[in-house]
Order: C-alpha cells, then structure tokens, then sequence
C-alpha cells in the first residue's frame, strides 16, 4: 500500500517520524496525565479535563495559527521547531511532588500545546507534500499510521515507566515519582523528533517516483471487476 522508494526521500522521512514521535512523545503522555492528576494530584475529575484543557486549547489555537508563519520556514523546520517547544513543555512539567496545585501544570501544557499544535499543522502539510499529488491518500494514511503506533506503543511506555520508577503499589508519591521520570523521557523523544525533522531536508523527488503509476487504479479496478458503478 505504501511505495517503498518514498522511503528515500527526506519530506516523507519527516512526515513519518514526525508523526511517530508526536504519537510517541506527545499524545502518549496527554493520554496518561488526566488519570496522574486525579491519583496522584487528588483533582477531581472535571478539574483533571479542565486542567488537560490548558493544553488541548492551545494546540487548536497554536494549529490554526500556524498559517500565519512565514512563507519561507519549510514545513521540516515547522515541525522540527514545534516537537522542540511541545519538549520543552513537557521537561516544564517534570519536578511535581504530592503537594503541587494544578496551578503549577499550566505554563507546561500551555508551552507543550503551542509546539503540539504547530508539529500538527506541520504534519498535515508534509503528509501532501513528501508524496506525488496524486497519491496524497498514500501520503496521509501513512502519517496517520505512524502517529497511532507511536500513541498507542507511547501509552505503554509511560505505564511501564511509571511504574517500574515509582513502583507497583500506585501510591500518589510514587505516581509523582514516575511522573517526573516519563516526562523527562517524553522531553527526551521530543527532542529527538525534533533533530530527525530538522535534518530531513527536502531534495527533488525523481522522476521515477513521481510519474509511477498506482499500485491500483480505478481503471484497473473496473477492469477486473466490471459492475454497473465502471467509471
């Protein structure tokens, strides 16, 4: 389904990664932090939405935005510099203890949903452009894929580092204990996307890839299985 030679090209490399590592990094810990906050923080659950909302809110926000960029940042750089940020937020949020008000989250999930939602503009113009125009469907199932895997391994990841950090009994200090670790891992994988997107510059796509037929055509379609819907 997916056009190997693709695998070549720098645009596609930092669609893909790109939305692996938000999955990874990103969507994973957002997941988790709602159920943190009420066991750990002792915030009830429409606080914990509203808390979590301080950085959903501002991923829409920083997305629709992000239009207003100049036109000469290269969509690589656009993500590159988003990863970076939504890090940055993430590292923001390391260092809580049992006492700490939700008060202390919001400068983080704030920062967190800036550079989430710059890295999520990013992604949906370079899902377009690493592909020929007439395989932009290739294009974006692709991306979609990878940030899925990456949000649904990440989700695993911050469990299993939680609790092999602060330990299987799931009391609030140990909860807060490996909170602070999975976010300086999480930071950690933000920066990593972020170097893959920045070193993913985007060259001419050959010919070869460019003018190659699909895989499967609607005439091929029709072809082989003639019905009263032939185009």
């Amino acid at each position: 389904m997916v056009d190997l030679r693709l695998v070549g090209q720098a645009s596609f490399v930092a669609s893909v990664s790109g939305a692996l590592f938000t999955g990874l990094a990103i969507v994973s810990l957002m997941s988790y932090s709602a159920t943190f906050y009420q066991r750990a923080l002792g915030i009830g659950v429409i606080g914990s939405a509203g808390v979590l909302g301080a950085w959903s809110a501002t991923s829409i926000v920083a997305a629709l935005g992000a239009r207003r960029l100049p036109v000469g940042v290269p969509s690589h750089m656009r993500l590159a510099i988003g990863l970076a940020l939504a890090g940055a937020g993430e590292l923001a949020l390391t260092g809580l203890s049992t006492g700490s008000s939700w008060v202390r989250l919001i400068p983080g999930l704030a920062i967190a949903g800036v550079g989430s939602g710059m890295a999520n503009a990013a992604l949906g113009r370079l899902a377009v452009e690493s592909v020929p125009h007439e395989r932009a469907g290739m294009g974006s199932g692709a991306n979609n894929t990878a940030r899925y895997l990456g949000g649904a391994a990440g989700v695993a990841l911050v469990v299993a580092v939680v609790a092999a950090v602060g330990g299987a009994a799931g009391t609030p200090a140990q909860l807060v204990h490996g909170w602070n670790a999975v976010t300086l891992v999480c930071a950690g994988l933000c920066a990593a996307g972020a170097a893959i997107a920045a070193g993913c510059r985007p060259r001419a796509m050959p010919a070869a890839i460019a003018l190659a037929p699909t895989a499967w055509s609607y005439r091929e379609s029709s072809a082989r299985c003639p019905g009263p819907y032939r185009p």
